[in-house]
């Protein structure tokens, strides 16, 4: 059996995944972050060990066999920590991925040396603690990481400090050419190199988890959506995945070639590292909705057109179309492929016969639409062919969601037989760093979905590729920022 740590951005649970690749057994703690100011997010990372220690050692308890063969680390991206070496203490705030505070540093390294960054990524973060929460101390008495780093830390009881590809590929300080730390990156920022994580491979033992029963080696670290892409069997080259929550992220295997460059692609997407085994580098690209789920939230708790999200299919089950009306689910703007950060959402089409039902079912049809951008961009980035697309995440349990989606792309969605396949992704990954399956192809090979849903009819592309037009540059100096 595999114990996984999944911790995400609202909370972690530990799972026991066993080798028929099912979760076992769940134990799972909210864990939600601050947010002292408007764009600024901050957790406890102190209280954030000591509730993965709470939830791995109950489980544990539970199951009545407290060892294990092996522990997966899946984590939130990029979010990150500065603490103490000799003692492991955090210094200062956690900084979670979210977190805006930098936006100012990216557009200083773009314009003075031509570095390109977005807040959501690590790096001006790391810049930022260093800079305000440990000014002057000796870089040889600190470490930093991410979530992923600091759950090994913690694990390991300082044992180890490392990351995997997956997660050092988002921090904006990746050498993508070497696999290794960009020290030219680095010294723009002011960063020592020596108080980064090493760089493990996703599947692989690098350490002990001493601080559990039994010792178990540490096998696998992995970020949250290449762990979603490993969990649901999306490891073959044109193979794809989309977790639809609160925002939406689709991530596609593209193999062992390595893209041409590091920075955002022509239509919107980004290179990625799906995930590393014995020194071998899987890569893939990334495509980037910025919010999905957060427009039905918007239905219920601020319109209060529906009682609850879970309402949304019933409405929208009620007419059989959306009568004319098309939304843009733009709320945070626009992202893959035009990135525009001052685009609005938008509901167009309305008359006097519009209801609740239709605004609804345009909705979901429109988060489905968008779900088909990631889709065309991602192809067109690649040269590949997407022949079915696997889904994920809370919206994946919508049926009038799911069928809106598998007719906007014109071919059959596979809905995960998990909402987070996470989870299974990081018990992959570690069952084949501990013998449980010789390779990631057999780990995954009883996958199999809940649901196959064919298209049954189509959208007129045209005109959302208008509607998507008449949504942007609302905020021109939002629409400016380009990271």
């Amino acid at each position: 059996m595999i114990l996984v740590i999944d911790v995400g951005t609202t909370g972690l649970r530990a799972a026991v995944v066993g080798s028929d690749g099912d979760d076992l057994d769940v134990e799972y703690r909210p864990f939600a972050p601050d947010s002292p100011f408007p764009g600024m997010v901050e957790f406890d990372a102190a209280a954030l060990s000591d509730t993965v220690i709470d939830a791995a050692t109950s489980l544990l308890r539970r199951s009545g066999d407290p060892t294990v063969d092996g522990v997966g680390i899946a984590t939130q991206r990029a979010s990150t920590i500065v603490w103490e070496r000799s003692t492991g203490t955090p210094l200062g705030p956690g900084i979670g991925w979210q977190d805006l505070r930098t936006i100012g540093e990216c557009l200083v390294a773009k314009a003075e040396h031509g570095l390109a960054l977005a807040p959501n990524q690590s790096a001006t973060k790391i810049q930022w603690l260093l800079a305000n929460a440990v000014a002057g101390r000796d870089p040889a008495e600190l470490c930093v990481g991410t979530v992923d780093s600091w759950v090994a830390w913690t694990l390991s009881q300082g044992g180890v400090h490392p990351t995997d590809h997956t997660n050092a590929a988002v921090t904006g300080l990746y050498d993508l050419d070497g696999n290794n730390w960009d020290h030219a990156a680095c010294e723009v920022l002011g960063i020592d190199p020596t108080l980064l994580p090493m760089i493990t491979d996703t599947s692989g033992i690098f350490g002990e988890a001493s601080a559990l029963p039994g010792s178990p080696p540490l096998a696998a670290l992995v970020g949250d959506q290449q762990g979603s892409l490993v969990g649901q069997g999306c490891v073959e080259p044109g193979m794809a995945k989309v977790t639809f929550g609160t925002g939406g992220m689709l991530d596609l295997c593209t193999g062992t070639a390595k893209p041409a460059a590091a920075e955002r692609s022509p239509h919107g997407t980004f290179p990625i590292v799906a995930w590393s085994r014995r020194g071998e580098v899987t890569y893939g690209v990334e495509a980037i909705m910025l919010s999905a789920g957060t427009n039905v939230e918007w239905l219920a708790d601020d319109l209060e057109l529906i009682d609850s999200p879970a309402d949304s299919h019933e409405a929208a089950s009620e007419v059989e179309t959306s009568d004319g009306v098309v939304y843009v689910p733009a709320l945070l703007g626009l992202g893959t492929p035009q990135w525009d950060y001052g685009a609005r959402g938008t509901m167009l089409g309305l008359t006097r016969g519009s209801n609740r039902c239709h605004v609804v079912r345009a909705v979901l049809e429109g988060i489905a639409q968008r779900g088909a951008d990631l889709v065309d961009n991602a192809e067109i980035d690649t040269g590949l062919t997407i022949r079915s697309l696997r889904v994920d995440g809370g919206m994946s349990q919508n049926p009038t969601f799911v069928q809106a989606l598998a007719n906007a792309i014109g071919r059959p969605v596979e809905v995960s037989p998990t909402i987070d396949a996470t989870t299974l992704g990081a018990g992959f990954l570690a069952g084949v760093a501990t013998g449980m399956w010789r390779d990631l192809p057999e780990a995954v090979s009883a996958w199999s979905p809940a649901a196959t849903v064919e298209p049954t009819g189509s959208f007129d592309r045209e005109r959302w590729a208008e509607a998507l037009r008449r949504t942007e540059e609302w905020i021109p100096e939002l629409s400016a920022l380009d990271f």
